[in-house]
């Protein structure tokens, strides 16, 4: 929707059965009132200058508690992990200048990721806006690209319907965050709020909901069809679609591939299920959606294939981004695609599909479930779930001992030839799977630990992975974690990381300790930026261009000391170097009610596969 400054004087008529009358307070208790009554329980805050008076209105609040991260960037990833993990609308504040400007990376993930997030920040007095005053920016223009919507505050009477339609606007159709942002003077003025008990708003109409005519026609394509396959994303978990998605998927018997963001929405035990596709996804799900070909060794060599793909490809909630879809246009190049997502803005954005349809996902999957119930899909598709099922056994997820990581530096350096002791990351996100039974929340950094905890821990439900996708934010992880455990004190919740990620906002440790959120960290230490490594490895002959991340005058120290560094937070830890020590060590951490850091040290040499090169097709896959 557009995105407008809120300049209008609306005139105050006396209440009516759509809204209330409060009692006269400051603007600042206006707006922690407001926040009350959308059900906010917890707002992730940093105070300064311009956002003084909305914290000392926060201290009176029976209602809402109030979390003070390290930084601004860690309490706007927190709040994100709180939306993640509960489906509700994340709030974060700061105050205006550099504590506003750090929450921007969070606010464009959440925008990129469709999650729903409020973000408050005080502003400059009105008088010295535009006049280059301390700590202001045009907060409101400089979020312009990465919101849903923003208001900029320009007259406290409208400070009730602003934060009402701010929450509105973040939750429903696609979510995504808003911005807020509210001038001190404001803060400081009294007045008698008028409180709306529900709003229109010009312009944002409810989601559509698709008609019968368009969804008889996809059940007449499924009965038409060889080799169907359902490619679903986040649009599922934010539309709280599973339950859904998981009958029509028995009711029809097509397998489902999910993207990063989808990982939950159907059990990925379930025989169904090929897990997810994409750069860094399953062969088998790459091959179901796109055919198998001879791997050719370079762009000029032909592609040959060797089975088929899907002649019809459903694809609910996703938006066919370049990390699933690779050389688009020879993305399920021969088959059908159907595309409902409530945002039509994204159909035929990436790849032209035959059947765009706007619509709700959960309503779409009701109604062809209940058409399903009155006239079964006859078609059983055994022949398609023969070719998958030696798909999955021709290219099973599956990790060694490389010779490359026999002979690499942290051989040398730290398993003293302890050949059968290296610790491969894969290793330790499978048994932490097992020793968690699949029932924990998991948050991620960014970069090869990010891919190993999607492929080596099996997803049951929808809010378990929680990881920034789209945006691909490093120091995401511990925050999103803390935010995590917040909403879901019932679940173990556990960052798994990277050094390099972890290192971004290390800080937050201080959060976990005072707050007594027993967030854990997983952090995977190879010394190095590991998935530029691999890059590096595949497509610069191994040079090493700053991506070393250890003390280069004392390479078999590990560093930095992430022990000694919980340590100084009062944060148990503890660093394992040997596979013997790694189980008791995980169950130490597990067992832990206090915020743990397991330091767990891997060779940087260990690539990620499956690998589909950037811009590249199934053909050019590495598995």
């Amino acid at each position: 929707m557009s995105k407008t400054k809120e300049t209008s004087k609306r005139k105050v008529t006396s209440p009516s059965k759509r809204s209330e009358a409060g009692a006269p307070r400051l603007g600042s208790e206006i707006l922690v009132e407001a926040l009350e009554r959308e059900g906010v329980d917890t707002i992730f805050a940093y105070p300064g200058g311009a956002s003084m008076e909305l914290h000392q209105a926060l201290t009176k609040s029976k209602k809402i508690r109030t979390i003070l991260p390290r930084h601004e960037q860690g309490g706007a990833f927190a709040a994100e992990g709180y939306a993640r993990a509960s489906g509700r609308v994340g709030v974060c504040m700061a105050t205006s200048g550099p504590g506003a400007t750090n929450l921007v990376t969070a606010i464009a993930d959440a925008y990129m990721d469709s999650i729903p997030l409020v973000a408050l920040t005080g502003q400059v007095p009105q008088a010295m806006i535009g006049k280059g005053g301390f700590q202001e920016t045009d907060f409101f223009g400089m979020t312009l690209p990465v919101v849903k919507h923003n208001y900029l505050v320009t007259s406290v009477e409208e400070l009730p319907r602003v934060i009402k339609e701010a929450f509105h606007i973040a939750l429903t159709g696609r979510p995504g965050p808003v911005v807020v942002d509210f001038p001190k003077n404001l803060q400081q003025q009294m007045f008698q709020p008028v409180w709306p008990k529900d709003i229109a708003i010009r312009g944002y109409p409810g989601p559509k909901h698709a008609d019968d005519q368009v969804l008889n026609e996809i059940i007449s394509l499924i009965e038409k069809a060889e080799r169907p396959v359902l490619y679903v994303g986040g649009g599922i978990i934010s539309g709280e679609a599973s339950q859904e998605l998981r009958k029509f998927a028995n009711a029809t018997k097509i397998p489902v591939t999910t993207t990063l963001m989808g990982c939950g929405a159907v059990p990925e035990e379930d025989p169904l299920s090929l897990r997810w596709l994409g750069m860094h996804g399953t062969a088998y799900a790459n091959w179901a959606v796109s055919g198998e070909y001879k791997h050719r060794n370079s762009a000029s060599d032909p592609m040959e294939k060797i089975a088929d793909g899907a002649d019809l490809l459903l694809a609910l909630g996703v938006r066919f981004d370049d990390r699933v879809t690779g050389r688009v246009d020879k993305f399920c190049e021969t088959g059908t695609i159907v595309h409902i997502d409530v945002d039509a803005s994204e159909h035929n954005k990436n790849r032209r599909v035959q059947l765009p349809i706007e619509s709700d996902v959960k309503y779409a999957l009701q109604r062809l479930n209940a058409m399903i119930s009155r006239r079964p899909i006859r078609k059983q598709f055994t022949a398609w779930h023969k070719q998958v099922a030696a798909w999955k056994k021709k290219a099973p997820l599956g990790y060694r001992v490389t010779e490359e990581v026999l002979r690499s530096q942290h051989m040398l350096d730290h398993m003293d030839g302890c050949s059968d002791q290296v610790i491969l990351p894969q290793m330790a996100i499978e048994m932490l799977y097992e020793l968690t039974g699949g029932d924990a929340i998991l948050t991620t950094g960014v970069g090869q630990h990010q891919m190993w905890a999607g492929q080596y821990y099996r997803y049951k439900e929808p809010r378990q992975l929680l990881t920034s996708a789209g945006l691909g934010a490093m120091g995401f992880g511990y925050p999103a974690a803390l935010g995590a455990k917040v909403a879901r004190p019932d679940k173990q919740v556990i960052d798994i990381d990277g050094d390099g990620s972890f290192l971004m906002n290390i800080q937050e440790l201080a959060t976990a300790h005072i707050e007594n959120i027993a967030a854990k960290a997983l952090v995977l230490n190879n010394q190095h930026l590991g998935m530029v490594v691999q890059w590096e490895d595949r497509f610069y002959d191994g040079n090493r261009g700053n991506t070393y991340l250890g003390d280069p005058t004392n390479m078999k120290q590990i560093y930095p000391d992430f022990v000694g560094i919980s340590k100084g937070f009062n944060v148990p830890s503890e660093r394992v170097m040997f596979r013997r020590d790694l189980r008791g060590a995980l169950q130490r951490m597990l067992d832990s009610k206090e915020p743990y850091v397991l330091d767990v040290i891997t060779p940087y040499s260990e690539h990620v596969l499956p690998f589909i090169p950037a811009g590249k097709t199934v053909a050019d896959m590495i598995y």
